[in-house]
């Protein structure tokens, strides 16, 4: 009855700070969105400088956790940057706050349902990792959707150039003419720039969030340009050409990896899937593998193997162009 009792406040708890963050955020949203144009700053403060131009982190629902993970160090910055590349409009202190709601939720329904306390770490750990999880896959989608349309945005900046605009001028017309995430990154480098802080250290930060081979080569050719001189209309158009090329040389790449993708997959699948049809046709024979110490201490070796495996695989199908 106490673990019921627990896991019903937990869920309750869930639901009504989701319904919280549901019907307060997109206030909140609305309100950050007139301080855009400056939160992307991130300038030092001089003496005399208006605070109110300076660049301010966005708090979440705990201003209290978003300071101790700012303060932790390497696992907050990390945390902070995944956010920041991922374009979610979240903040560490929820990402902190809902993992820890689903690993102990995760870990007392496990206890309630499984019987074993063996289960608990296994599930908190696996529910747990969500949230980071789907920041992670967030920010690798946003980073290909980049990298697939940053040739377009090239050939922009050329044809900009070639028409007698300057380099920042031809920045912001990338920033309105393009769509997420490519619009919106040149906008933030764009406004950096025309707030004050150097085209040097705005195109660094934009490699910071866009950490993409192609955009560092971009910015190193605009940076030696403006030192020695060039014809930068030009080197764009080959640079857009050979990020052209290298995409035709992936989707080869892919096309014979195919068979590899597959199996990985299938090998995955299989074991649970055999598992699931043999509890269905015969559950007297699976019970001991879910009851028993050692079926259990087989369950979570297996998932560990296939979990490895897994990641060997995808290693060696992954081919660098």
């Amino acid at each position: 009855m106490f673990l019921a009792l627990l896991v019903f406040i937990v869920v309750a708890g869930a639901i009504i700070g989701g319904y919280y963050a549901y019907t307060t955020l997109p206030e909140r949203m609305a309100n950050q969105r007139l301080q855009e144009r400056l939160q992307g700053l991130s300038t030092s403060p001089k003496s005399g400088t208006d605070d109110s131009v300076l660049a301010r982190s966005k708090e979440g629902p705990l201003p209290m956790v978003d300071r101790l993970v700012t303060a932790s160090g390497g696992g907050g910055l990390w945390l902070n940057r995944l956010i920041q590349q991922s374009g979610v409009h979240t903040t560490s202190s929820a990402v902190v706050i809902m993992t820890i709601v689903l690993a102990v939720a995760a870990a007392l329904i496990a206890r309630l349902f499984a019987g074993q306390a063996l289960f608990m770490p296994v599930a908190a750990a696996i529910f747990g990792s969500l949230p980071i999880l789907f920041l992670m896959n967030r920010r690798s989608a946003r980073i290909r959707a980049f990298e697939e349309h940053f040739p377009e945005a090239l050939d922009l900046l050329s044809r900009a150039l070639r028409a007698g605009h300057a380099f920042q001028t031809a920045m912001g017309m990338v920033a309105d003419e393009m769509k997420e995430p490519i619009g919106p990154e040149f906008k933030k480098c764009f406004e950096q720039q025309n707030f004050g802080l150097p085209l040097r250290d705005a195109l660094v930060q934009l490699s910071e969030r866009v950490p993409l081979l192609d955009v560092r080569f971009f910015i190193t050719a605009v940076l030696i340009q403006r030192d020695t001189g060039g014809n930068l209309s030009e080197i764009l158009d080959n640079l857009a050409h050979v990020v052209r090329e290298r995409f035709k040389v992936l989707r080869q790449v892919r096309v014979h990896t195919a068979h590899g993708r597959f199996t990985a997959f299938v090998l995955l699948s299989l074991p649970a899937a055999l598992g699931i049809m043999l509890t269905m046709i015969n559950p007297d024979h699976m019970n001991p593998l879910f009851h028993e110490r050692i079926g259990q201490t087989m369950l979570i070796v297996a998932m560990i193997m296939q979990a490895i495996g897994f990641v060997w695989i995808r290693k060696v199908i992954k081919i660098e162009v």
